[in-house]
């Protein structure tokens, strides 16, 4: 999950990719990640985006209407940003490099507090949340692919959930991150892509 490289795209109130509308949601959801990195979901304002992204405050307010549909929207443009599905040639290579590519996101500077503060805001919030969750459905679908050329190879049965293994795959590390406060290193993540083929 990185969903700190905005780009343009169609969406509620997008009149032309490139156009002022897209130029003004971008400028936007770019100061929606700082502040979130900053100051996490609690401290997100309207009038602190407003003034980072440069945008009138009466525009946030009458576009995005407060903190949540700041955070919603944000998620729902990074959900449609493509992701880098690897493609090892074995589902374990797979397994490995996608568990790597969620631990390394949280690990990375910049878009781990942002990462963080989405999982955190989904706590406290129902519109986050909903939006968490179709970020994380749109990843499923993405990721279904490394599943399912396995199953094409014949390293698991036909028919095999793809997104249940995904989400075996990630899960142990989430649960590290945000329950048991565990140290995530590549040797959990290898671990538990491990644990996700063995159940495939």
């Amino acid at each position: 999950m990185n969903p700190r490289e905005p780009r343009d795209g169609a969406g509620p109130g997008t009149v032309r990719p490139g156009g002022r509308t897209a130029r003004v949601r971008d400028a936007v959801r770019r100061a929606t990640l700082a502040e979130l990195a900053e100051h996490g979901y609690r401290g997100l304002t309207v009038e602190a985006v407003a003034a980072r992204s440069g945008v009138h405050k009466t525009t946030v307010y009458r576009r995005w209407g407060d903190a949540d549909g700041l955070v919603a929207d944000a998620l729902e443009l990074a959900a449609a940003e493509p992701w880098p599905v690897p493609d090892t040639g074995t589902l374990d290579g797979d397994l490995r490099a996608i568990a790597r590519l969620v631990r390394d996101g949280f690990a990375d500077p910049e878009a781990g507090p942002v990462s963080r503060a989405f999982v955190l805001a989904a706590g406290q919030s129902g519109a986050a949340a909903s939006a968490l969750q179709h970020f994380f459905a749109r990843r499923h679908e993405q990721a279904a692919a490394v599943v399912e050329r396995a199953a094409a190879r014949g390293e698991v049965p036909p028919g095999t959930d793809a997104a249940e293994v995904v989400r075996t795959a990630v899960a142990p590390l989430y649960y590290r991150l945000f329950v048991t406060g565990e140290p995530l290193d590549e040797a959990a993540a290898d671990r538990a892509a491990a644990a996700a083929r063995a159940a495939a």
